[in-house]
């Protein structure tokens, strides 16, 4: 039960790390952007979610080892088995080499304006015109471009993404990332935000981007148990920048924290399709998951808070 556990809520926490690990991180993004001009770089996302990452999976194996794994022992021999079917999968073919070299082209060409910024070379001519000429939509359609001109085969004219293969991708994933920054930006537009975030503000005591972080984290967390991430991200993201700014509050802050709760899915099997395999398997009883997601849910939150208060001013660029 734990392995299956750890696996699943592993899936939930690796997707924060980064913009294109799951799809709240792209619709917070994409509606802070939008709607409150806030741009947060590939690079600048990372130095937030990298870490809390990296924290909240620590706090997973820990967790998990004092609870669940105390005292146990594995008696097969794992490292031996996964090197026999390491060798069977053999040397890796040039399809596998294509799609790892226009992989890597992706993501050098999205951190490329974070490291010219370390560098102290952010504001060179070269990096403004990298970044004006290469923005991150820009460097994700030359990756997925490479695909399709990087031979296989040349001889037969067969490259590593045919578009019989193109068309079975799923794209109604990328309509709905569509139509959740519509809905974003339809609901500032038409002053519904607005609207909607006077009245939360009368209802709400406090006014500072802390406790705002607060609610909208603890809020996008509750909701993504009962719903998907993605919907959470589209429902709360809006609100928490319509709340922040008729508070005259920067957005920044209780967006990204709603945005990194909405992927903190782990008490319910429907949370989040993780959950919904493990919970399959049988050897995840119902009030196990929701008593160890719920442990996990509350340090999560804390998590998210405390780093978000802490990094925010490093993200927008």
């Amino acid at each position: 039960m734990a392995l299956m556990l750890v696996a699943a809520f592993g899936s939930s926490i690796g997707g924060i790390a980064t913009p294109v690990g799951t799809p709240p991180n792209l619709i917070g993004i994409g509606i802070l952007g939008r709607t409150a001009g806030i741009h947060i770089s590939f690079f600048g996302w990372m130095l937030l979610g990298v870490p809390l990452a990296a924290l909240l999976f620590a706090y997973l194996v820990l967790y998990f080892r004092t609870v669940s794994l105390r005292g146990g022992r594995l008696k097969i021999g794992g490292p031996t088995i996964a090197a026999g079917e390491l060798r069977e999968l053999g040397r890796l073919s040039r399809a596998q080499l294509n799609v790892l070299f226009a992989f890597g082209i992706t993501i050098s060409l999205w951190l490329t304006p974070g490291i010219l910024a370390v560098a102290g070379a952010g504001d060179s001519a070269f990096a403004q015109a990298f970044n004006a000429s290469v923005p991150e939509s820009v460097a994700a359609i030359l990756g997925a471009l490479l695909l399709f001109v990087l031979p296989v085969d040349w001889q037969e004219r067969r490259f590593t993404l045919r578009w019989e293969e193109a068309v079975r991708i799923d794209w109604g994933i990328i309509l709905l990332f569509g139509g959740g920054l519509s809905l974003g930006g339809l609901a500032f537009s038409t002053g519904l935000a607005e609207a909607v975030g006077h009245g939360i503000l009368a209802l709400v005591p406090a006014r500072s981007p802390l406790a705002f972080t607060m609610i909208f984290t603890a809020l996008a967390i509750l909701t993504t148990e009962v719903a998907s991430n993605t919907a959470s991200a589209i429902m709360i993201v809006p609100i928490a920048i319509a709340v922040a700014e008729a508070a005259g509050v920067r957005p920044l802050e209780p967006a990204v924290g709603a945005t990194l709760g909405a992927s903190m899915a782990f008490m319910m099997p429907i949370s989040t399709p993780p959950n919904a395999i493990a919970y399959s398997s049988g050897y995840v009883p119902i009030t196990s998951m929701i008593r160890h997601g719920l442990a996990l849910d509350a340090f999560a939150f804390v998590a998210i808070v405390t780093l978000v208060t802490l990094l925010a001013p490093f993200l927008a660029g």
